[in-house]
């Protein structure tokens, strides 16, 4: 089945409830980095009531909203145990857009700011979940406040960006980002980078307002055009800045084994898959080496024989889910799953602090 057009998508339905209206128990802005630059202000909502406390870190020109699914699940199925916050980074949807140098450790500082504006500051109290540039964000809190910290998940996430292709291939990734493109084509790369052709190409598997989308990539794809319609929440100076930033993340077998040690080895979980094209397989295995033994980068991670590689498949005292022939987006491709490893990580974070008398 061909994918749907921008036209076809606009005419569905269904395009309309695409963002699910999840009423939020509380939202608002938080001005922060007065002494940084700014101030300026970053968006928040507060999802669900319950006492263990969810931090979602989103990505690289994602919103709020592209944590539905599990605002969805924790906050509202289960909102009487779980109290989620998700945010808008600088750079995007509803928070403030300076044209400023951004990096991840601001960013992190700008989400401590707006962490310590709604209360939760206690010891060991923060179950924070990040991907991609959000796991690069989470890092960054991890080093700021470690003792805040109940869970650290980080997900398709990074250290470093580092080279893990052939040059050709490289080079070619590098120039087709200059590469004029239509909406449609813009579309199609954007969801063949994040996701599994398989998961693409099968039927739509939310839980429609309407009528479901032929498949889960017509829904993606839906998503995308809301965002890309609507410049003031999305445009590309603030995403560049933000890509910036996640390019310029660096945190060295040293600075990984400070938060493995000050966090805890056993409140951190690592998940990846192995056909993320968006960061390759070789940079979770480098992020989980290196908060497990202290290792960096030696350079075989350039090429293929990684999975082969015999302590990829070994669980260490840092969890681990590297799953095989998964993509970037796996809260969406593998959502129960997925929400079964951060329920169990939470779980396993609160009996820790019960034990450790918090």
């Amino acid at each position: 089945m061909a994918p749907m057009t921008v036209d076809e998508l606009l005419q569905h339905p269904e395009y309309p409830h695409t963002i699910w209206d999840l009423k939020p128990h509380s939202q608002g802005k938080v001005p922060v980095a007065k002494d940084r630059g700014g101030p300026f202000n970053i968006a928040y909502e507060l999802h669900g009531n319950g006492h263990r406390h969810l931090v979602w870190v989103m990505g690289l020109g994602g919103m709020k909203y592209a944590w539905q699914r599990q605002t969805k699940d924790f906050a509202h199925t289960k909102g009487h145990q779980y109290s989620s916050l998700v945010t808008d980074n600088r750079g995007i949807g509803d928070s403030d857009k300076p044209t400023s140098r951004y990096s991840t450790s601001e960013m992190a500082k700008d989400l401590i700011e707006v962490i310590d504006h709604i209360g939760w500051t206690g010891k060991r109290e923060l179950h924070i979940i990040g991907i991609s540039m959000g796991g690069m964000i989470a890092q960054e809190m991890a080093m700021l406040i470690p003792e805040r910290i109940c869970t650290l998940s980080l997900v398709s996430t990074a250290a470093q960006l580092f080279r893990t292709t052939g040059f050709l291939e490289n080079l070619w990734n590098r120039a087709n980002l200059f590469i004029p493109k239509s909406l449609d084509t813009q579309i199609e790369g954007v969801k063949k980078n994040l996701y599994t052709q398989e998961w693409l190409d099968a039927p739509d598997t939310l839980e429609p307002v309407v009528q479901a989308f032929p498949t889960n990539g017509d829904r993606f794809a839906a998503n995308e055009l809301w965002k890309r319609q609507h410049p003031e929440y999305f445009s590309k100076k603030p995403f560049i800045l933000q890509a910036i930033a996640a390019g310029w993340h660096h945190k060295s077998p040293q600075q990984l084994q400070q938060i493995a040690q000050t966090v805890g080895k056993n409140r951190i979980m690592v998940v990846h898959g192995s056909k993320d094209r968006m960061l390759t397989f070789p940079l979770g295995v480098v992020l989980w080496r290196g908060l497990e033994k202290g290792e960096g980068v030696t350079g075989k991670e350039n090429w293929l024989g990684i999975e082969e590689e015999d302590d990829v498949w070994q669980q260490g005292e840092i969890e681990k889910h590297f799953i095989k022939g998964q993509g970037h987006v796996i809260p969406a491709e593998m959502r129960q799953e997925f929400n079964g490893w951060v329920e169990a990580l939470v779980e396993k974070g609160t009996k820790l602090n019960e034990q450790e008398g918090l």
